[in-house]
């Protein structure tokens, strides 16, 4: 009789094995047109920023279509932000995604502030837009970084205020030697402290979690990348323009943004294993 339980059950544990097969395949199946979605709006995205930087060389990057081209890309990753949003607005890293999503599409309004797209509204200087805008955004990155740390057990304290005290510190060195410093816009020099300090708190927050979680480290780099492109406007707009400054600045900007963006996707599997580990070591 035993040997008669054992031959029924092999086949009942072969065809829940062949379930759970099916079910990993059938999930698969549908991430797939997601994943090929993500994949052509990081080409277009690409394809958009390499041909502002050609034409931009050919026309001049003030011409009316490098600047388009560059919009245009920004645009596009404040599409691909809110399509992972609406992608994973059920699972647990939303709340993280609506969070890239809100400060990616503050970036963009930046973007149309610093390229005089935005004249209509009344302020004595356009950059002051820009900065408040991509401030804004900011602040939505490192509120979605906190939630997501605290969501995926990435609470070692140390780490986090080793790395934002060590970003801080290079951002109060960098607006000093760079804003403090230059003759041009004077009434901006002490607005772009915080900001610069803000900024920093980006790259010190995500570079905090990614040395708990590697899986990360593309988001810390688009932070770090960020503050590296916001140095170079700096410079730009307090010091004056400099040789392939356009270049420099948004071949930065643009791929630490969009490594932000798509850190969306790592962060979803790294949350994803945290609770996969969570739930074979139950307290």
């Amino acid at each position: 009789m035993t040997l008669t339980l054992a031959s029924q059950g092999a086949p009942e544990r072969r065809t829940t094995v062949a379930n759970v097969d099916a079910t990993d395949a059938g999930a698969a199946a549908e991430r797939a047109p997601a994943a090929a979605s993500f994949v052509f709006l990081w080409i277009v995205w690409a394809g958009l920023l390499a041909a502002a930087m050609l034409v931009g060389h050919l026309e001049g990057h003030a011409a009316p279509w490098p600047t388009a081209l560059r919009m245009a890309s920004s645009v596009v990753l404040v599409i691909t932000a809110w399509w992972a949003c609406a992608s994973l607005r059920a699972a647990a890293v939303g709340p993280f995604a609506l969070a890239i999503a809100v400060g990616m599409t503050f970036g963009a309004v930046g973007d149309f502030f610093n390229a005089g797209l935005l004249g209509f509204v009344p302020l004595a200087d356009p950059t002051l837009g820009g900065i408040v805008a991509f401030a804004l955004g900011h602040v939505a990155y490192i509120t979605g970084c906190l939630w997501f740390g605290r969501t995926a057990g990435l609470t070692n304290r140390p780490a986090l205020i080793i790395s934002v005290a060590g970003w801080q510190l290079i951002g109060l060195v960098a607006w000093y030697a760079v804003v403090m410093s230059g003759t041009e816009r004077r009434a901006l020099v002490w607005p772009a402290l915080p900001y610069s300090l803000l900024l920093a708190g980006t790259a010190g927050v995500t570079a905090g979690l990614a040395l708990q979680q590697a899986r990360l480290f593309a988001l810390a780099l688009g932070g770090a990348l960020f503050l590296a492109s916001d140095l170079m406007l700096a410079f730009e707009l307090f010091r004056g323009p400099f040789a392939y400054d356009t270049e420099c600045v948004w071949l930065t900007y643009g791929p630490g943004q969009m490594l932000i963006v798509f850190s969306i996707i790592s962060a979803a599997a790294a949350l994803q294993e945290h609770r996969r580990r969570d739930s074979r070591n139950p307290v």
